[in-house]
């Protein structure tokens, strides 16, 4: 698995020049640590593992989204939900895969899902300020996550500003 930190670093605990600067600058935090640990340790039992590569991670709540290299998502994803299980089990978070790379409607799709994406709108604002408006089909009952965390997901994760409004509540944004 490829990380952002050396694999002897994650292993051992005790972290080289390199791997300390990162920590120390804030590119690289304790969570990244400690998830990347999880999965170095769970890629013994996940083979398919070896072949992705791991980011960061964010908590937002109950949540832990990790950010994985472009098409890593269906590799974690293509084994039932056994990974997902023991990551839940061993940080006590739900956690959330989502991709690096990739264009925002797919980025979208993959917060959202199994919510259907009806339409992706760009805001300006008078300040010049930039937000983005995500419609939804069907109500919020729908969406995977409470929409303040999807909003702060979007945020922490690309940098955007979210809005979120469904189809059948006209008017009604959250």
């Amino acid at each position: 698995m490829k990380t952002p930190l050396c694999t002897f670093c994650i292993k051992s605990g005790i972290l080289c020049q390199r791997c300390q600067e990162k920590v120390r600058t804030g590119e690289i935090t304790a969570i990244d640590v400690d998830m990347a640990r999880l999965l170095l340790k769970l890629e013994g039992k996940y083979p398919i593992l070896k072949k992705t590569s791991f980011y960061n991670a964010y908590e937002v709540d109950d949540v832990l989204a990790i950010i994985v290299g472009s098409g890593d998502l269906h590799r974690i994803l293509s084994d039932g939900g056994g990974m997902m299980r023991e990551i839940a089990e061993n940080t006590g978070k739900r956690p959330r895969i989502l991709e690096k790379k990739g264009d925002t409607r797919e980025f979208f799709e993959t917060l959202f899902a199994p919510a259907a994406i009806t339409s992706i709108n760009k805001i300006w604002l008078p300040d010049g300020s930039m937000e983005t408006r995500v419609i939804l089909s069907g109500n919020s009952r729908r969406l995977p996550l409470k929409t303040n965390v999807i909003k702060e997901l979007a945020m922490k994760v690309r940098g955007i500003t979210l809005r979120i409004a469904f189809e059948n509540q006209p008017g009604k944004e959250f």
